[in-house]
């Protein structure tokens, strides 16, 4: 399983705003509808679905990383969204340190297997430092596009 098979080229933001953590999810999933990925319609819905999560335990992992996940009926396959905050979020992190790598992912409703799969993925390559640092060096999606394709052809 590759990223870049379920990454939205259109859902890629190198300058997330908010601060907060639920303002970060709204952001997240702008990105989303404006990318075409979700309905507008569908936005709230996607929205309550991921806080709902958040309330379980943070998706905040540590070293700067959160991967913030949800299922939902609003996709019909996976989507992967990608911000990048230059100023860091507090987002109740495992380690406590601020977030500023995010990677949003929204499964069908009845994907247990490719949603587990994709969250596993993302979580092996974060753990490579270098790679963290080359995604938070990124000034525009198409940097990041290439820095993640290079990864995925790596492992």
């Amino acid at each position: 399983m590759k990223i870049m098979d379920f990454l939205s080229k259109k859902a890629i933001t190198t300058d997330v705003k908010s601060a907060k953590k639920e303002d970060v999810i709204k952001e997240m999933v702008d990105v989303l509808v404006s990318s075409g990925d979700i309905e507008k319609n569908s936005r709230n819905k996607l929205i309550d679905a991921l806080m709902e999560r958040e309330s379980l335990g943070s998706t905040a992992i540590g070293q700067g990383i959160a991967i913030p996940h949800a299922k939902s009926d609003c996709v019909t396959n996976l989507v992967l969204a990608f911000g990048l905050s230059k100023k860091g979020v507090d987002f109740d992190s495992l380690d406590g340190e601020k977030v500023y790598i995010f990677f949003m992912l929204v499964a069908p409703q009845d994907s247990a297997g490719p949603h587990l799969k994709a969250l596993a993925r993302i979580s092996r390559l974060l753990k490579d430092k270098y790679f963290r640092d080359g995604l938070r060096a990124c000034n525009d999606p198409a940097e990041v596009i290439k820095i993640i394709g290079q990864e995925d052809e790596k492992n």
